[in-house]
C-alpha cells in the first residue's frame, strides 16, 4: 500500500553536500518509522539513519555520525537526509524504508516498505 519515492542524488565531488528526499504515500505516514539505508557496490546494505513517527528519536551510523542529519516533515509527507561533507566512502545506491510503528493502525499487518533508491556517487 505505501509508495515510496526518492530523489536528489547525483554525482558530486568529495567535500560536496546532497540532500535525499522521500515522498511517501498510500498510508498514514505519522504511523510509521523512517530510515535510510544505503549500499554500497560489492557491500551488504547498511543503516545510514533513522527517525521515529514525529522525529523526536533518531539514530546515526558511527561513519556518518556529525555529518549527516535525517528529518522528516509530516505536514509534507517527506523524510529527508542532509549529507555534508561527502567522502568517496558514501557513494551506494540509498534507498528509503518505512516500518510500521506500533502505535499505527498498520502494525499488526507488520509493513515493510521501500523506494527503488537514487544513487549517490561522490568522486575523489
Amino acid at each position: 500500500q505505501v509508495y515510496l519515492k526518492e530523489s536528489g542524488g547525483g554525482l558530486v565531488q568529495a567535500g560536496d553536500s546532497l540532500r535525499l528526499s522521500c515522498a511517501f504515500s498510500g498510508a498514514t505516514f505519522s504511523d510509521y518509522n523512517m530510515a535510510w539505508l544505503r549500499q554500497a557496490p560489492g557491500k551488504g546494505s547498511e543503516i545510514v539513519a533513522t527517525v521515529d513517527w514525529n522525529g523526536g528519536v533518531t539514530y546515526y551510523a558511527d561513519s556518518v555520525k556529525g555529518r549527516f542529519t535525517i528529518s522528516r516533515d509530516n505536514a509534507e509527507n517527506a523524510v529527508y537526509l542532509q549529507m555534508n561533507n561527502l567522502t568517496p566512502e558514501a557513494t551506494a545506491m540509498y534507498t528509503c524504508k518505512a516500518d510500521a510503528g506500533p502505535g499505527g493502525s498498520d502494525y499488526a499487518t507488520g509493513g515493510h516498505f521501500w523506494g527503488l533508491g537514487t544513487q549517490v556517487t561522490v568522486s575523489s
